[in-house]
């Protein structure tokens, strides 16, 4: 089991660790103070000069898509690889979309790589890889506990050469994005009667169809996170090529696992990105601030909150690289577990980690002053995204005890 970086990628990873600390992170306050000017849910000018002239950076120096481990357009990378390049992105706001390794366009690009047809593969799949549009993937229901996907409600029904349909669904991050061209949405199109793993597909929308209504955008503690966003829409009537269907009805559960494993990946390295981070500037505090006539780090227990952030970060490091490892010999079926381990261990080692660095800046760690306050959100929000801890460690027990019994558990 190799878990270690070749030299090509060490390289790879150096230069884009360099330019997410040089080039990125530097333009990001700046950035985000842009979209409280006019309409949150447009790009100023400014926005769109920082973004994409750090884009065209990235490009220019053959940095760009990353997260393509198959077929032309990509670096051929294993997934155990692209871990190390998720690290680096998670340590900036901004970092995956100048690599165009964005959540949920890398998954949205996977989906229409893998299952795509010819015309889909020219009308979306190329723009997307290029950074000319952004997509989202739409599942969550506000009605059902979507956690149990088989909950999944939304009317898809056929009417001629075209489905319509009838629903609503939120949290569908990047729907906010006035870039956001097309959506990829699990549906129902079975009935009672059908096999529950059967009932569900997956269909390709335009965003700009009739019948979208976009309710609101959905606050995390207070924030809307635009112009990127994570929406609440309504479909009434949505009429759609029956040529949009993914694979064919019946095949959403399938097209969900393909997509949903290596995502999970994706944010569990990028989390411990952000943990790195933190812990960077907790020590740097720690050293730096003097209370009570002594450095931070002298004081309490401060040695010790230190000392057991570096070794769980290196835990949960050590557990996601084996989960790609997994990934990568091809038998998603196995590397379930492994991926259920690692999206409940690595949110909540970094929530931890990031929140004993809140707590040694004091008021700063909760201001605008450092990363620590969006890195904190995004964290505790992920500890719910891609299916809650629960559901994973449900997985996760079901998987040990399988080894026991032939019982269905």
């Amino acid at each position: 089991m190799n878990l270690g970086l070749s030299p090509r990628v060490a390289d790879i990873r150096d230069r884009v660790a360099q330019m997410v600390r040089d080039d990125i992170a530097p333009m990001e306050a700046e950035y985000f103070t842009e979209v409280d000017k006019g309409d949150r849910w447009e790009f100023t000018p400014r926005m769109t000069e920082i973004l994409e002239g750090l884009k065209d950076k990235a490009k220019a120096q053959g940095l760009w898509n990353f997260w393509l481990t198959e077929g032309e357009g990509g670096f051929g990378l294993t997934t155990v690889e692209y871990a190390y390049l998720a690290e680096e992105l998670g340590k900036s706001i901004l970092a995956a979309e100048v690599f165009n390794c964005n959540a949920p366009d890398t998954g949205n690009m996977e989906v229409f790589h893998k299952y795509g047809t010819d015309a889909m593969k020219t009308q979306w799949l190329q723009p997307l890889m290029e950074g000319k549009i952004r997509s989202a993937y739409l599942m969550t229901e506000p009605d059902v506990a979507s956690s149990d996907a088989t909950n999944i409600s939304m009317s898809c029904v056929r009417d001629g050469d075209e489905y319509v349909l009838n629903g609503e669904k939120w949290w569908s991050t990047g729907a906010g994005d006035p870039r956001c061209a097309v959506y990829i949405i699990m549906v129902r199109t079975g009935d009672d009667d059908t096999p529950k793993h059967k009932r569900h597909s997956m269909i390709v929308v335009d965003a700009a169809s009739a019948g979208i209504e976009k309710l609101r955008p959905m606050q995390v503690y207070g924030h809307d996170d635009a112009p990127h966003g994570h929406m609440h829409i309504r479909f009434t009537d949505v009429r759609v090529p029956a040529n949009g269907m993914l694979l064919g009805e019946g095949r959403g559960f399938e097209i969900a696992q393909g997509r949903l494993g290596p995502g999970r990946i994706h944010h569990c390295m990028r989390a411990i990105g952000q943990a790195e981070m933190a812990l960077d500037l907790m020590c740097k505090r720690s050293l730096s601030r003097t209370a009570f006539g002594k450095p931070l780090a002298q004081l309490g227990g401060n040695f010790d909150t230190i000392a057991n952030a570096r070794m769980d970060l290196e835990q949960a490091r050590l557990l996601c690289l084996k989960t790609a490892w997994m990934m990568d010999q091809g038998d998603s079926r196995a590397a379930a577990p492994w991926i259920s381990k690692i999206k409940v261990v690595a949110p909540e080692i970094a929530l931890r980690i990031v929140d004993e660095a809140v707590q040694m800046h004091g008021a700063q760690g909760i201001s605008q002053d450092t990363p620590l306050a969006s890195f904190w959100t995004h964290l505790r929000t992920l500890r719910l995204a891609d299916g809650p801890d629960a559901v994973h460690r449900r997985q996760v027990a079901r998987a040990e005890l399988r080894k026991h019994t032939q019982e269905r558990i």
